[in-house]
């Protein structure tokens, strides 16, 4: 139960929230970089919050050249639906 506290505490901040937000809506390849420009944070903060999704099950990393694509797995998919109903529920 701790682990799934603690994501669930890491997912419940602002950023993290709306960092799987902007992977559900975005049309384009994500990049840890490209996500910092769009929800305003810090590159190593994305990185580490990204580490710690991947260990939740809610992203994937693929390796393009020396770059890394951000993607939403099936769950992370699920979980950026509900908080956006949320977010647009309030």
């Amino acid at each position: 139960m701790a682990k799934n506290k603690t994501i669930f505490n890491a997912i419940f901040r602002e950023k993290p929230a709306m960092m799987l937000v902007a992977l559900k809506n975005s049309n384009t390849e994500m990049y840890a970089s490209s996500l910092a420009k769009v929800i305003d944070g810090t590159y190593s903060y994305i990185v580490k919050v990204l580490m710690d999704m991947q260990k939740a099950g809610l992203v994937d990393f693929k390796k393009q050249g020396r770059l890394k694509i951000v993607t939403l797995t099936k769950k992370g998919t699920e979980v950026a639906e509900k908080i956006n109903a949320i977010k647009n529920t309030l």
